[in-house]
């Protein structure tokens, strides 16, 4: 059968156009089950059928999920503490990114206490051998399969019953069951059905490598990234040695964690500490820079935040804003302009989050607004000092959460100062000194000292 993606009506035959809706490209081709005999009800209703059985939340053990390392422990704080027998992790990301690297050097982690295979329907097992050797690993703890075909690779697996498998990539792999090409929309949801349907059966940690579209979101269906338990997205800006690892879904721990990796000649090194590098390193402190403490997922972190204010000589001045949402950063412009006195109305104004990070809470709103000022005004903040608060729309100053942690974070790294919104200075004790704002105005004074 052929279904419409966007009405669900099914057709016999594939058409440009589907005739129930209207929308042309939007049949797809899916298996056509046969109802079972008997499965409608008859005479009094539903009362002839088997029904399920009914269990209490309350005498139900909840126990700790039983994990394994991946042997990187960048991307175990990325998974919730480690892989979860049973579970399917998909993972997307630009081509030549490395996940590939990562997912191989992962599994010489693991075949040192349990059987890992990896599958490849993209490379040769001779390619994948060179890329061990060029890491450093030894290839012969690794086991490799060179397969398309989804029910080879079923009984395969089935045969050496490993507790690891990656598949790389899930677009490559094929059923019998459909007629249509490896990488259809129908292709991939039936394959990913099945391997997540073995994964539940047997235990084993499966991980699927995804293709990403020219917008960087996964290609294949959207209930691709339903299915699974976790999906993980491999990032990095060009020419950056940096590679960043988030998770955007994790059944069995934080969604939006964070883990940063260095890209060197032997392959992906977590990096335990991200707020050193994110950080400039530079000995005088510059005009338009302001450190904000975020958070990612469980992980406070220091980011550099710089600001350029430049005379405009366009009619609608530019605003252009890397790291941080652009419509944030408008209603900020704004605020300034009516409670602050701050106008940049004849500005360019040039936002940007240094190493690749988007920041996309609210607690950027005060490091912002000191890195605009100090570019305007060119002079430079003190490089000991921290800043982080929301920014409401009558200029005050709101108070985000797990601020006692950002500042251990901070004090941590050597910082002295720090300018956070009032609220957040109750019962604290840290060897910081804490100045303790209400007011976005009040707040920009204290900078100015």
């Amino acid at each position: 059968m052929y279904v419409c993606g966007e009405c669900g009506a099914s057709q016999p035959k594939w058409s440009g156009q589907c005739p129930d809706c209207g929308v042309w490209n939007s049949l797809e081709e899916a298996r056509s089950e046969t109802a079972a005999a008997g499965s409608g009800p008859r005479g009094g209703g539903w009362t002839g059928q088997a029904s399920g059985r009914v269990v209490s939340l309350g005498a139900v053990r909840a126990a700790d999920t039983p994990r394994f390392g991946s042997g990187l422990s960048e991307l175990d704080r990325v998974l919730g503490g480690g892989l979860v027998p049973g579970s399917v992790v998909l993972i997307g990301g630009d081509p030549g990114i490395g996940k590939s690297t990562l997912l191989l050097q992962s599994q010489a982690a693991i075949a040192a206490e349990r059987k890992a295979l990896y599958v490849t329907g993209e490379e040769s097992a001779a390619q994948v051998a060179m890329r061990a050797r060029r890491l450093g690993l030894d290839p012969g703890v690794l086991d490799c399969l060179t397969e398309t075909r989804l029910e080879t690779v079923l009984a395969t697996a089935a045969a050496n019953k490993p507790d690891f498998m990656v598949i790389d990539s899930i677009q490559t792999v094929w059923s019998d069951a459909l007629q249509s090409a490896p990488g259809a929309v129908a292709q991939v949801r039936e394959c990913a059905s099945r391997l997540v349907q073995y994964a539940k059966q047997t235990g084993c940690a499966v991980v699927l490598v995804g293709h990403v579209t020219k917008e960087g979101a996964l290609a294949g269906p959207r209930v691709l990234e339903h299915m699974v338990d976790a999906v993980l997205y491999f990032e990095s800006d060009s020419g950056s040695r940096f590679r960043l690892i988030r998770s955007v879904k994790n059944r069995f721990g934080a969604a939006n964690e964070l883990g940063v990796f260095a890209m060197t000649d032997t392959g992906l090194r977590p990096v335990s500490n991200p707020s050193a590098i994110f950080l400039s390193s530079d000995e005088e402190p510059s005009a338009g820079s302001c450190v904000l403490v975020t958070r990612e997922g469980t992980r406070p972190m220091l980011v550099e935040v710089q600001a350029l204010v430049a005379p405009s000589s366009l009619s609608q001045p530019r605003r252009v804003v890397v790291g941080i949402d652009p419509g944030r950063v408008a209603m900020l412009l704004a605020v300034m302009n009516r409670h602050c006195g701050i106008q940049v109305n004849d500005q360019d104004v040039f936002i940007n989050v240094t190493g690749g990070i988007r920041v996309s809470e609210t607690a950027s709103d005060l490091a912002v607004a000191l890195a605009i000022q100090s570019s305007l005004r060119e002079v430079p903040l003190p490089r000991d000092l921290v800043a982080f608060g929301e920014v409401g729309l009558s200029g005050e100053l709101r108070p985000v959460f797990n601020g006692e942690e950002r500042l251990r974070e901070a004090a941590g790294q050597g910082f002295k100062t720090a300018l956070v919104a009032h609220a957040n200075v109750k019962g604290l004790k840290t060897r910081l000194m804490i100045h303790g704002c209400r007011r976005l105005d009040d707040a920009l004074a204290v900078a100015r000292e």
